[in-house]
Order: C-alpha cells, then sequence, then structure tokens
C-alpha cells in the first residue's frame, strides 16, 4: 500500500466549505489526511514518496464535462490540422500527409479553423491541390462542417443537383456548384462513402486521447457522443475493451447519442435500446447513464436556433433563423421519455431558442414525472435569453460551460458578432448571470473543438480574454471568480459525470484523482492564470502524468 504526502504550497480542496490546506496525505489511492505540516506528520515516517509543491498547487483531478476523445484521438493519429492556424500551413500539413501515406485511398482527419479562411468558407481546389485525385474529408474544429475534396463529392454523387438535406446545407458557388464546404448533415453524404473506422482504430485513438487528456490533468470525463451501431466498431466497444483489459484508468461518463432522425412513434424503441446499451456496460470506470441530444448547429455557419433572425453583412435582418434539429413536440416528448427511464440528458444547444426549447421541454420532464435529480444539463450555452437564465436554478439544471469561447478572436469577431448584432453578441457566454442566479456549474472543453488544456479555459472564465491576447475582454460583467471557475471545472463536472461521491474534491476517504500545478494561479495576476501547466496527474494515488518521467504518459497539453 502506496504512502504519499503533498506539501509546500497551497492545496485547493474544492469542497463546498471553500477549505484552503496546504498539505495532503494519501494512502492505498485515497485521501488520508488533509491539513497542514502537523496534520500529515504521521505519515511522514512511512511515506513512500514526499511530494514538494515547489510553490504550486494541488487541486483533484479535472474532470471534463463535455468532450470527444475518441474523435480527438483519431485526429491526433491521422492528418491532424488542429496545431495549426492558416490556410498556407493548411496546404502544407495535408500535402506532407499525402506524400507519406500514398498508400491510404482516403485521406482523413480534421482540425481545421474557420477563420482562417475569406468568409470561414475554404474550397474544394486547395484540397485538390494538395492531395490530387483522392477524396478528402476534414471536419473543422467543432465538427459541424467539413472540407471535402472533388474527388469526395464525386464518390458520394454530390453535384448542384443535389438537395440540401433537412439538417444540413451544401455550400455553393454563384454558378450552383458545390464548393467543397457541407455544414452539419450534409458531411454525412460524404462520412457515409469514406472507410469505415476499424474497432483497431477506435482502441488507438482512445489510448492516445488518455494519455493527453492525463497531461491535462483530466482524471475523469463524459464523452459527449457515444453512437453504438448495431454490433459494428465504435467508440462504446473501445471503452468496454479499454476497461475490461484495465488500461482505461480515467473515469468515464458516455453519454449515448440520440438518433435525431428518429420519428415521434419510435421514441419509446430508442429508449428502450439505449437503457439495453446503459444496463450492459455498468463496468469499473465506464458506465453510460446518460444521453446526448444535439438540438441545434453553431452561429458561425447560421445553423445555431435563434429566438430573432441572422444578421446580413450589412446589419440587416435575414430570414435565417438556424436548425432545430428537433421541433419543440418532438424534443418534449424525447425529453419526457428519457427522463421517465432515469437517464441523465446532456444537451447541445448554443442559440437561444435552442436552449428555451430545451428549458420547456425540462419543464414539462419536471411537471409529469416529478422532480427526477437526473443531473440534466445543457452545454455551450452561447446565448441565452435572459428570462431564461434563472430557469437553470428554478429547474436544477447544470450549465455545462465552454468557457474557452468566451472571449474576443478571429471567429468571434469575423464570423459571429456581424451577424448576431452588438446587442445580442454582448449578452454571449452569461456565466456570471448564471452564476448569480444560482445556476450549478460545470466545465468541459469540446476537445477537438478546441484545447482540451483546462487551465486556458479557466483564465478566460475568469478574464474573458485569451491566454496571451490583448484585446477587450468579452462581456466582462460575466467573468467568474477565480475558485469558482476552480470548482465548476473539479467538483462541479463530477457531479453531473456521476461522481460526487468519489471524485472532484479532496477530503479524507476520497479517492485520490489529483494534480499538481507548477505554480499557485492565486497567487499571480489574472493575466497569468493560462500559464500555469500540470507537472503530475493521479488516479486512484497512481501517476498516470509525470512532465519529468521518463517515457511520460503522454505529451505536455496544448
Amino acid at each position: 500500500m502506496t504512502t504519499r504526502v503533498f506539501r509546500g504550497g497551497r492545496v485547493f480542496t474544492a469542497d463546498a466549505a471553500g477549505t484552503i490546506a496546504s498539505a495532503v496525505a494519501v494512502s492505498g489511492g485515497r485521501i488520508a489526511a488533509v491539513g497542514g505540516d502537523r496534520t500529515v506528520e504521521p505519515f511522514l515516517r512511512v511515506a513512500d514518496e514526499v511530494v514538494d509543491l515547489d510553490g504550486g498547487l494541488l487541486l483533484p483531478g479535472f474532470g471534463d464535462a463535455h468532450v470527444h476523445p475518441v474523435t480527438g484521438g483519431l485526429e491526433r493519429i491521422r492528418c491532424d490540422l488542429s496545431g495549426a492556424t492558416t490556410a498556407g500551413a493548411y496546404a502544407r500539413i495535408i500535402g506532407d500527409y499525402a506524400r507519406a501515406h500514398a498508400d491510404r485511398q482516403w485521406i482523413l482527419g480534421g482540425g481545421w479553423a474557420m477563420e482562417a479562411f475569406p468568409g470561414g468558407r475554404p474550397h474544394r481546389a486547395a484540397l485538390d491541390a494538395a492531395a490530387g485525385d483522392r477524396p478528402v474529408l476534414l471536419p473543422n474544429r467543432d465538427h459541424h462542417s467539413s472540407w471535402v475534396s472533388t474527388a469526395a463529392l464525386a464518390r458520394a454523387g454530390i453535384d448542384r443537383h443535389t438537395p440540401d438535406p433537412a439538417d444540413g446545407r451544401i455550400e455553393r458557388d454563384g454558378n450552383g456548384e458545390p464548393t467543397g464546404l457541407l455544414h452539419e448533415g450534409a458531411a454525412d453524404l460524404v462520412a457515409r462513402v469514406a472507410p469505415a473506422d476499424t474497432q483497431e482504430d477506435f482502441d488507438a485513438a482512445l489510448a492516445e486521447a488518455q494519455r493527453y487528456l492525463h497531461s491535462c490533468g483530466i482524471t475523469n470525463w463524459q464523452d459527449a457522443w457515444v453512437a453504438v451501431p448495431g454490433g459494428g466498431p465504435s467508440a462504446h466497444e473501445a471503452y468496454v475493451r479499454a476497461d475490461r483489459a484495465g488500461t482505461l484508468t480515467a473515469r468515464v461518463t458516455g453519454a449515448l447519442w440520440w438518433d435525431r432522425s428518429c420519428p415521434l412513434d419510435g421514441v419509446a424503441d430508442q429508449v428502450a435500446r439505449l437503457a439495453g446499451i446503459r444496463a450492459a456496460t455498468d463496468g469499473r470506470n465506464y458506465r453510460t447513464p446518460a444521453v446526448k441530444v444535439m438540438q441545434d448547429g453553431v452561429v458561425e455557419t447560421f445553423t445555431a436556433a435563434v429566438l430573432e433572425p441572422y444578421l446580413d453583412r450589412h446589419g440587416h435582418p435575414t430570414g435565417e433563423r438556424g436548425l432545430g434539429f428537433l421541433d419543440p413536440a418532438l424534443l418534449r416528448e424525447v425529453t419526457l421519455a428519457l427522463d421517465a427511464a432515469g437517464f441523465q440528458i446532456h444537451y447541445h444547444a448554443i442559440g437561444d431558442r435552442g436552449v428555451r426549447d430545451v428549458l420547456d421541454a425540462l419543464q414539462a420532464a419536471a411537471d409529469t414525472n416529478g422532480t427526477s435529480g437526473r443531473r440534466h444539463q445543457i452545454a455551450h450555452l452561447q446565448l441565452v435569453h435572459p428570462e431564461d437564465v434563472p430557469r437553470f436554478h428554478h429547474l436544477g439544471i447544470t450549465a455545462n460551460l465552454q468557457a474557452l469561447w468566451a472571449a474576443h478572436e478571429p471567429q468571434m469577431d469575423e464570423l459571429t458578432v456581424p451577424f448576431l448584432g452588438l446587442s445580442r453578441a454582448n449578452r454571449q457566454y452569461p456565466f456570471g448571470d448564471l452564476l448569480r442566479t444560482g445556476a450549478a456549474l460545470a466545465m468541459g472543453s469540446d476537445w477537438p473543438v478546441s484545447t482540451a488544456d483546462p487551465m486556458a479555459a479557466i483564465h478566460v472564465a475568469v478574464t474573458r480574454v485569451l491566454p496571451g491576447a490583448r484585446t477587450p475582454a468579452l462581456g466582462p460583467d460575466q467573468a467568474l471568480p477565480l475558485a469558482t471557475a476552480l470548482r465548476a471545472y473539479t467538483a462541479g463536472s463530477a457531479a453531473v459525470n456521476h461522481l460526487a461521491d468519489v471524485a472532484g474534491s479532496i477530503g479524507p476517504g476520497r479517492a485520490a484523482d489529483l494534480v499538481v500545478l507548477d505554480r499557485d494561479p492565486f497567487a499571480g495576476p489574472p493575466h497569468e492564470i493560462g500559464d500555469a501547466r500540470v507537472v503530475r496527474t493521479y488516479v486512484n494515488g497512481t501517476e498516470v502524468y509525470s512532465v519529468t518521467r521518463s517515457g511520460e504518459v503522454g505529451a505536455k497539453c496544448d
């Protein structure tokens, strides 16, 4: 039984009382003592290791309440564009990858950013030049749009005569020809003819993702999109296999995917199928008590569902109000059925109409089924009508925040603000209002949409400015205190990940899921919060990442 003592810095316990300590003892994978040097003195005599925090911060392992690890892992082991920021760099990476993998019939990967292209819209010609006549399918960072080559369009039979699907849009030029940019469900037209991922692909992706997330200090997460095809290879099966093999060291909650094409008369059957999966996957570190419901798209492609229409480039209202993937009546029935079946529902809602539709459905579930305590949550929340903000507290709904997005940057300033108008733009990501009205808060990264680094997101939550940026704050009145942001990313996320009794705070008897930062962010100015780096990560008292360890578990979080 290993005994380890941490001392020499600040301990942020994230408990409800706001306890701050300076030393922690761990024994047998559990927290044995929390306090100061005198409290842990009996453990020093038998300690296998004494970790000097060296003025840094010890805190509970971060919980990512909304992340796509297997998708992120696949991108990392394929044509990974996430480290670049310009169209020229993307072309070089794609060309280099194509030459290095001449045996691959398709080029797959992703991670490009819309702001790298005029109007956020890349063209297939650049892919054709980089990859020749091979089909290319590259989702962007938010996975709401895909960039495809001419060969990929041909394989899918997409031309000027192909109609837009009900849940997506094909970008076209002035002559009506597809440009190679496909939004939302339109990307499925190409994805369905691309090579299917194998189980070995999913297994390798999960292993890579876990290494990366542990390097970011993340010890538990909710996978916000776990599709389970009928008996075929899947991310779900990768989790099950890793859990059985003992290689899944993170604690994972899987949010099973709700098939939004399901009609009203098929709701009961789909709920029953998902309940069967839930019953069969009550593993050691992987469970599936949640269901993901995607209600709208994103603002940048005018697919987020908004109450007032989007503006054109001249500031005039258009007729476009975005996409509501489930009409309100169907959303209500899906919510009622999932709630009654005991599922936590994890919604994607970005626009204020999408958020309101979800809240209305949850109100109906509360009225019909009674108070459920299912820990339902709504992720993203870019726009929330002021009248709807207090409803989170009243309904007991957790606000799942992707804080890194709440800042000025090219995608925000060029592809969002002009089409919302200043009034709506200034009330984006209302974290402060949600806190002040009593909403429970959790945080997630949505990686690979953006970095999985919790400290970068916490930096923005506190300052409303990206780390290292010199821009005005985006809605500074919506900033969170540092302690609140840290607690949302630890205790708050553990709560929605169904781990409130196990992880998320530091106290005697709790699991020793811990993170050591190289500095104490409370001791420096707010603009340096994002400089903090994870140097050690532990799960059940076992070190799963160390920046100094030979053959470290994963690359440094970036």
